[in-house]
């Protein structure tokens, strides 16, 4: 295995150590915590600082060192919880995060970056165990503990090397907690025509001075403890007779002290695997996502493949063969769904790891703005696509900050209208109508509608005399550059934000509500496919052509009879859709298709059909030919396969074997010179 892909596991796994460990913290409780929960944090820690060793990111390792310590004291009970100490180790998490960036980004980390919270750390360590860890007087700080000395004899195994423990980076970490003399046992060695470059041949006696405890020593050999023969042994450190006793011990070995380190190297260069000794047993493996990606491709095509079957199945066969045919494609049909609904699984994750997060966010904004709020998570089983859990990450974050800065209001404010000062935020997450639900809602103040009005109309985004609905003014907070902020701060007040939210969720194939209360507080509502891999589609018939629409982006469908159509100023048309005029743009003359054999159908049915879709909050009309099925199809990359269309978010091919293209609703409102249409409506109703 390339070393690259081990680092990449390692990169993973320590942010996965990173998130248990900000979540422990933020669960603990002050003075005597939940020991399970310190335990957890801890070993979380340990892993960390352990694999950095391994590897050989050594600013990792160090840092994380103290931070271990103090973990170490109070899991041992030996120092209370306070607020200071958790402070101090969520900003430990972050930094140890910053340098997992720096090192995954191919650079090394300053670790001037981590010297003022190292202090912070050893300060804390210094004070009495059992004590408050409130900064505290000289006097109060405890003598440095009595130096003693350690003679470890280290005899590895043959194999050490093949799994990744190296023994220079271990007698690195040794280096940390004191001075440092070792001396190697190189009698074992064979001779060169038979020695394994691979393979360790090398024992060490090791003496370190430190005041460190005999756990501490032991932890640093944790990760090779079932691959090599350890024995420690301390003796009360006479630091004047050290280099006398190391030189005896080098003379009974017959080996130069100078020496001493050379052999420690030997067939290091060729250790190129992972301690799997280290992981715990689980019902799980770490697989790439380009392979579950190409597995759901192979899926797809095998959807396809039995569509195409059945399809012909009928009249292809006569006779008693034909109730044969059929039952096995009836087998190879649920077979095929089977493995669909497995393959889609393997891509999915529950949502608490996303949730989780907040936990750490709303801490840090509620003490920034002296604000208190209650974080309550429900739903953090549902599952969801890990494509869209990761591109929701952001347009959750701006939904929470906004919640924190201009919905939930100050606790004095909040006990002068008759509520508890402390404010409730609440993230859940649930299936609905085969799509996945994820709200955001708040019990504060909620939105100002005569004050986002009065803003909009300000800045031009909409006319003094325009009469607009309660839910046409919640949506004016997703305009571009739109905020009702009285000064600019670093939570909010730019503009920016709320319409990148918008944009992200329909890039995804969702729409998000929002719904509100004044003095009450208000609801964001967030609709989103389950995965990108597949969608749920109505499709249409332009012609002998076939087209389809996202479920999650169609509002209704209506016949509209001849007449029903008026035009605005232009070339614009729009449709009164009972108390509202909307766009409307034949889908047809959009995609300029000739489609001269769709008149009759027109005629026949007395009427033409209209799609009406929403996209940003702005519902349209498009006029298709004939609705056909609704089923879920497999989305084909255009832009993999042939190039980026504007209007088109993919393609998809049918039972029949035809290509169907699936139209990109926002993209298309954009194409579309919508705005333009929209300007003329007001006049047009007035």
């Amino acid at each position: 295995m390339d070393m690259s892909e081990i680092h990449d596991i390692f990169y993973e796994e320590s942010y996965e150590g990173l998130d248990v460990m900000e979540s422990g913290l933020l669960g603990l409780g002050i003075g005597q915590p939940d020991l399970e929960i310190v335990n957890n944090i801890f070993r979380a820690a340990h892993s960390i600082k352990g694999g950095a060793a391994t590897f050989g990111f050594l600013p990792i390792s160090k840092f994380t060192h103290g931070v271990e310590t103090l973990l170490d004291q109070v899991r041992a009970q030996e120092r209370s919880v306070s607020e200071d100490v958790i402070e101090v180790l969520l900003e430990s998490v972050d930094c140890i995060r910053r340098m997992l960036d720096m090192f995954k980004a191919g650079n090394v980390p300053d670790e001037a970056s981590s010297i003022e919270l190292k202090q912070r750390i050893d300060t804390i360590l210094a004070l009495p165990l059992g004590g408050s860890v409130k900064a505290a007087s000289d006097s109060e700080v405890s003598e440095p503990a009595e130096l003693k000395q350690w003679t470890i004899q280290f005899s590895p195994s043959a194999d050490i090397l093949k799994t990744g423990n190296e023994p220079l980076r271990i007698f690195n970490e040794l280096r940390a907690l004191g001075e440092l003399k070792i001396v190697s046992d190189i009698s074992k060695l064979p001779d060169i025509r038979t020695m394994a470059a691979d393979s360790c041949y090398t024992q060490w006696i090791l003496i370190l001075d430190t005041d460190a405890e005999r756990k501490r020593i032991e932890e640093v050999f944790d990760w090779v403890s079932d691959q090599a023969d350890i024995i420690i042994e301390c003796k009360e450190s006479d630091i004047a007779n050290s280099q006398a006793q190391t030189t005896s011990i080098a003379a009974a070995l017959e080996l130069p002290s100078s020496e001493a380190e050379s052999a420690v190297a030997v067939g290091a260069s060729s250790s190129n695997g992972k301690n799997s000794s280290s992981t715990k047993e689980s019902g799980s493996i770490r697989v790439s996502i380009d392979k579950i990606d190409a597995l759901l491709n192979l899926v797809g095509e095998l959807v396809i493949t039995q569509s195409m079957l059945a399809r012909h199945a009928d009249g292809a066969v006569a006779g008693s063969e034909a109730q044969g045919l059929k039952d096995g494609l009836l087998v190879l049909e649920r077979h095929t769904r089977e493995l669909q609904e497995s393959a889609m699984q393997i891509r999915m994750l529950p949502i608490g790891a996303s949730f989780s997060r907040f936990k750490r966010l709303v801490r840090d904004l509620s003490q920034k703005t002296g604000k208190k709020v209650e974080l309550k998570l429900s739903g953090e089983n549902t599952e969801l696509d890990k494509t869209v859990l990761e591109k929701m990450s952001d347009p959750l974050v701006h939904l929470v900050r906004n919640s924190l800065d201009h919905g939930i209001e100050k606790p004095e404010d909040r006990l002068a209208a008759g509520k508890p000062e402390t404010g409730t935020l609440h993230l859940s997450a649930y299936h609905e109508g085969g799509n996945i639900v994820i709200q955001v809602d708040d019990d504060g103040a909620g939105l100002n509608r005569q004050r986002i009005l009065a803003k909009a109309i300000e800045k031009g985004i909409v006319s003094p005399s325009e009469q607009l609905s309660d839910d046409q003014i919640n949506n004016l907070i997703f305009q571009a550059g739109f905020s009702t902020a009285e000064a600019v701060s670093d939570l909010s007040g730019r503009g920016v934000g709320m319409d990148v939210v918008r944009r992200n969720i329909n890039d995804l194939g969702g729409r998000i509500e929002v719904s509100s209360r004044e003095g009450k507080g208000s609801r964001f509502k967030i609709r989103l496919p389950l995965t990108l891999a597949i969608l749920d589609g109505q499709l249409v018939k332009l012609g002998s052509d076939v087209y389809i629409f996202s479920l999650l982006s169609i509002v209704e469908t209506v016949l509209v009879s001849p007449g029903e159509v008026r035009k605005v100023v232009g070339n614009g048309n729009v449709y009164r859709l009972r108390d509202d005029y909307i766009p409307v743009v034949r889908l047809r003359d959009a995609f300029k298709l000739r489609c001269k054999d769709s008149i009759k159908t027109y005629l026949e049915r007395d009427g033409e059909l209209l799609v009406v879709v929403e996209s940003d909050g702005q519902r349209i009309g498009l006029f298709v030919d004939e609705l056909l099925d609704q089923q879920q199809v497999v989305i084909k990359s255009l832009e993999e396969n042939y190039k980026p269309v504007a209007g088109l978010a993919g393609a998809t091919i049918l039972g029949d074997g035809n290509v169907a293209m699936i139209i990109d609703v926002p993209s298309l409102i954009k194409t579309l010179d919508i705005a333009a249409i929209t300007s003329k409506i007001e006049d047009f109703a007035a």
